[in-house]
């Protein structure tokens, strides 16, 4: 018998159709594949962390010598003459009107100033100098007993010598006290204080003489640890 085909399932007029179909396929893979791009992979090196062992320097603290010059400090002396009331004093001036060129004229002699009173010098180094009453032990007992910590200094952690420079005079009394080295923190202040306070020194002496000595004093301030 001889075949027969519906026209629903002939396929032969929808042929123009699949190609069209089957180029605009084609057309997008070759589109897509031009589109297509490839990226190389890098590979990014960070290098690698070395750890160095560096030693820290520790840089030894130098105590700086403060070279004191002798400082003379001149000596006021006011002298008052005292007269009796029943003394005369010749206040007179004589004149001599009839006096000419052949007159004889008394030679004026000035009366001598007195010398001024020899300045007192500041000795460095004297052939007995100056000591606190009781020796050095004594002196660092005294500086442990009235000496107090500032709080500014102990919040801020401070620490160190204060070096103090005076005068001891020849009754053995404290003058000119200054700071020549400080650390701050009122460390410096508490250091005028104590040294205020010290008692009346042994003075120096230079051929047997008390002299006026300058002395250097350190005085340490150091935290307690807990």
């Amino acid at each position: 018998m001889e075949a027969k085909k519906s026209k629903k399932a002939d396929l032969e007029h929808k042929r123009i159709i699949f190609i069209q179909i089957g180029l605009i396929i084609s057309l997008a893979i070759v589109l897509y594949a031009f589109e297509y791009k490839t990226y190389e992979k890098k590979e990014i090196d960070f290098g690698e962390r070395i750890m160095e062992d560096v030693t820290e320097e520790i840089i030894p603290i130098t105590e700086q010598k403060v070279e004191v010059h002798k400082i003379v400090a001149p000596k006021t002396i006011t002298v008052i003459n005292i007269v009796d009331d029943d003394v005369e004093i010749e206040d007179d001036i004589d004149i001599d009107v009839e006096a000419d060129d052949n007159t004889e004229i008394e030679e004026y002699v000035p009366i001598e100033e007195e010398e001024e009173a020899e300045e007192q010098e500041i000795f460095l180094v004297v052939e007995s100098p100056p000591s606190f009453p009781g020796g050095e032990a004594a002196r660092k007992r005294f500086l442990g007993e009235n000496l107090k910590y500032p709080q500014m200094a102990k919040e801020s952690g401070i620490q160190g010598k204060v070096y103090v420079t005076f005068v001891v005079e020849p009754n053995g009394s404290v003058t000119g006290i200054k700071i020549i080295r400080g650390i701050g923190g009122g460390c410096d202040e508490e250091a005028i204080r104590v040294t205020k306070l010290m008692p009346t020194w042994i003075a120096g002496k230079q051929r047997g003489k008390p002299v006026r000595v300058q002395f250097n004093m350190p005085i340490k301030f150091t935290l307690q640890q807990q």
